[in-house]
């Protein structure tokens, strides 16, 4: 566990810019034009608008992607009523993973008001600013009041997340440990160990999925809640027990199927887990202390379940994956209200999501390969960034169809593509590729089918229906590792090319590469050798029609699959050279990159065809090529070394293809700024444009650059593409994600459909 130092967390906080966050400007602000539409006299106009119609408040203010985070600092974390001012870092902690994981704006609030009345006043005096608003840290039993009346006198979402956070997290929770144990929600007896606001909220949620009331224990500091007792607020007895002779927590839990922790550290010891019912499910959600250690809790029995409010133990109940998500589908349908059928469809989705294929992104995250639905996995993490999609869509879906929606939407796919772009998960350019591609899914060779990043890769393109992939490799390994890694593989292919039930077609592709280079030395019997090796296989399979296209590369150095390439595929007919591409989405607009792995020290006959295989590929993605050739001078301000190199190409590209927007040598900056380029050479052919299209002097600076631009994540990055070979053969990096290679196989399918036309038409001209 990492260890949080006061020092180190006030520096935090206190380094560079105080606090967490800041407002941002989100019109163009530089000029006199620019003010006076967004002050005075252009002002005017929407505010004209809204007076007219309130609802158009969405359209020309912030409103509806703005949240209030709300407190009066009465029950801070752990910490108490420590006051409004005290509680404000919390509160723009709160508005950080909103921003972060939601899209969405916050204003923190801190109210120094105690009185319930008085707050709610405040609270509603300031509500038409917001679109949303979070209730947090306020104590029991006035958050219930203070909740329940702005929810009846609001027409906007308010949410106290203390209460519902915790209770939509832990009952998702709830739901698939109970499937794991093999018990029924209706049947379990439940032990709930506090009765504070989430404990209320928590065991109202049980309740309404299944839970019996009669099934329920809840004790608070005194011991059991029991009917006969005096001294119960409206809240807690609605909980009160009639069942004899339970008082204290040991009584409670004996035989007991479930116990859910919301009190306060070591409560709970091994002995009275160890009196549960068979198959427990422990929830120990005090924090930072539990009401049992995770170690304690699974030294007690083998059988147990357990989670806690901890990110450094499996199965952490984190508000995190449910507040961003509620909020962001309750705004984005503009919804009057957050009902029980919202946070119910946000408890099923989240706890669904749990039994999918976990993203390679998460397993990273967590410095683990298998993560599976399980004992140690009955609930997502808080990166999945697929959370972002699954319940914000849920909630959106249940506002719309329980009427407190004022905004339907009708196209569920394109609202999660929506929110995939926003967060930057997902471009409008790879959900084209992807789009694309499972059109004209194709037989893709993936040729390290054993690789836990291929094979994920292969499973997902196949479920995606972007493929239909061919695994090289082990039969027998590629399976096990398949059910290590929970993949459903069925629509997948395996040959085991080293198998001698191969041998007949490693013989024929040996004949076929031998012939095609008789006259390079080659032979039979060197071929043949060369057939047991993953990519000689695999590009033959594409060379020969018994695939379509072939990736490669996380296993393999780039100058050996490079040198198989150009002895099996060969280079396109009228050039010498291929090249890869990478292709760079950022907020100033998509870019193409190359070439970025090939070629070391390209010539002036080596950047003529990559500046020209740059301009097909371009095309190829339905982009207009205008080209700016890279160096550290410009337009033969240094007449030696590479620049002259890139010179000379372009002076040769301009005089046999005029209508080609290139120009250079340049400098980076004045290929991207292109009034500082026309201020500076007006005489460029690229005069007025905006360039796409980057050819650099030499790997080492392509390299470099698009390396760089990843780890700054300056935006996403598509690639290496293949630009220049007769077939469909692809590569990945060593280090490229599950995700970088669904990627590229989309790209390969097109390339391969492409290709497909493009012989269908050499056929039909002959």
């Amino acid at each position: 566990m990492l260890k949080v130092t006061k020092e180190a967390a006030l520096l935090y906080h206190s380094q560079g810019k105080p606090g967490k966050i800041e407002v941002i400007p989100t019109k163009p602000h530089s000029t006199q034009a620019d003010l006076s539409l967004a002050y005075s006299p252009g002002v005017a106009e929407p505010c004209l608008e809204i007076e007219k119609n309130g609802e158009t408040a969405y359209e020309y203010t912030a409103k509806g992607n703005l949240v209030a985070v709300i407190s009066n600092g009465t029950a801070v974390l752990g910490l108490g009523d420590i006051g409004a001012l005290a509680g404000k870092p919390v509160m723009e902690g709160k508005g950080l993973l909103f921003k972060i994981y939601a899209g969405i704006d916050v204003f923190d609030i801190e109210v120094d008001e105690k009185d319930p009345g008085k707050f709610i006043d405040v609270v509603k005096a300031m509500a038409p600013t917001f679109g949303g608003i979070n209730l947090e840290d306020i104590k029991a039993p006035e958050c219930f009041e203070i909740e329940e009346r702005l929810k009846a006198e609001l027409d906007i979402p308010v949410m106290h997340d203390d209460q519902h956070g915790t209770a939509i997290i832990s009952a998702a929770g709830l739901i698939n440990a109970l499937e794991l144990a093999g018990k029924e929600i209706s049947q379990v007896r439940i032990v709930v160990n506090g009765a504070g606001a989430s404990a209320i909220s928590c065991t109202k949620l049980y309740v309404a999925l299944g839970a019996s009331p009669e099934n329920i224990v809840m004790l608070d500091s005194k011991g059991v809640i029991s009917a006969g007792r005096e001294d119960l607020n409206a809240q807690k007895r609605q909980f009160a027990t009639s069942r004899t002779g339970l008082r204290t927590l040991a009584d409670a839990v004996r035989d007991a199927d479930v116990f859910v922790g919301l009190s306060k550290g070591n409560v709970l010891t091994g002995d009275m887990v160890r009196s549960m019912a068979p198959h427990p499910v422990v929830f120990a959600l005090a924090n930072p202390v539990p009401e049992i250690s995770y170690e304690e809790a699974r030294a007690s029995r083998d059988d147990v379940i357990i989670a806690t409010g901890r990110s450094d133990y499996p199965n952490q109940i984190n508000n995190v994956i449910g507040f961003p998500y509620i909020f962001r589908g309750a705004l984005d349908t503009r919804a009057r209200t957050i009902n029980e059928e919202m946070k119910r469809a946000a408890c099923l989705a989240i706890a669904g999501l749990a039994k999918q294929p976990v993203p390679d992104l998460v397993n990273t995250a967590y410095n683990v390969n298998r993560l599976c639905f399980g004992r140690d996995y009955i609930i997502p993490k808080p990166v999945d960034p697929r959370l972002i999609t699954e319940v914000s869509a849920a909630v959106a879906r249940a506002a719309i169809d329980s009427g407190v929606a004022r905004k339907t939407i009708s196209n569920w796919e394109a609202y999660k593509d929506h929110l995939k772009q926003m967060m930057g998960y997902e471009t409008k350019l790879t959900r084209q590729f992807l789009e694309m591609a499972r059109q004209n899914p194709r037989r893709v060779v993936f040729a390290e089918g054993s690789h836990p990043n291929m094979l994920k890769a292969a499973a997902e393109a196949c479920q995606e229906g972007i493929c239909h992939p061919i695994l090289l490799g082990n039969k027998h390994k590629i399976e096990k590792l398949a059910a290590e890694l929970n993949l459903q593989i069925d629509g997948c292919q395996i040959v085991e090319l080293r198998d001698d039930r191969e041998a007949e077609r490693r013989e024929r592709y040996a004949r076929i590469l031998t012939a095609k280079r008789a006259r390079e030395g080659a032979t039979f019997d060197e071929a043949m050798d060369k057939l047991f090796e993953r990519n000689y296989f695999g590009m033959m399979m594409v060379e020969t029609g018994d695939a379509d296209a072939f990736i490669t590369g996380v296993y393999t150095k780039y100058s050996n699959t490079i040198k198989v390439a150009r002895e099996v595929i060969g280079i396109r007919e009228g050039y010498d050279h291929f090249g890869t591409m990478h292709i760079l989405n950022s907020a100033k607009g998509t870019f193409f990159l190359c070439d970025t792995l090939i070629n070391r020290h390209p010539d002036t006959a080596t950047l003529i065809d990559i500046a020209r295989l740059a301009q097909n590929t371009v095309r190829f993605f339905a982009r207009e090529p205008k080209i700016a050739m890279l160096s550290y001078s410009n337009f033969g301000s240094d007449p030696v070394g590479s620049p002259a190199s890139v010179h000379e190409a372009v002076r040769t590209l301009q005089e046999r293809y005029p209508d080609l927007l290139i120009d250079g040598e340049m400098q980076v900056n004045f290929a991207l700024d292109k009034k500082l380029r026309d201020r500076k050479y007006p005489f460029s052919r690229l005069a007025h444009q905006d360039v796409n299209t980057l050819v650099f002097p030499n790997l080492s600076s392509a390299n470099v650059a698009y390396k760089l631009l990843q780890e700054m994540s300056t935006g996403e990055s598509i690639g290496p593409i293949q630009m220049g070979l007769n077939k469909p053969i692809h590569f990945t990096d060593i280090e490229s994600s599950v995700r970088d290679i669904v990627n590229i196989t989309a790209i390969a399918v097109i390339d391969a459909v492409v290709q497909e036309q493009i012989d269908k038409a050499r056929k039909t001209a002959i």
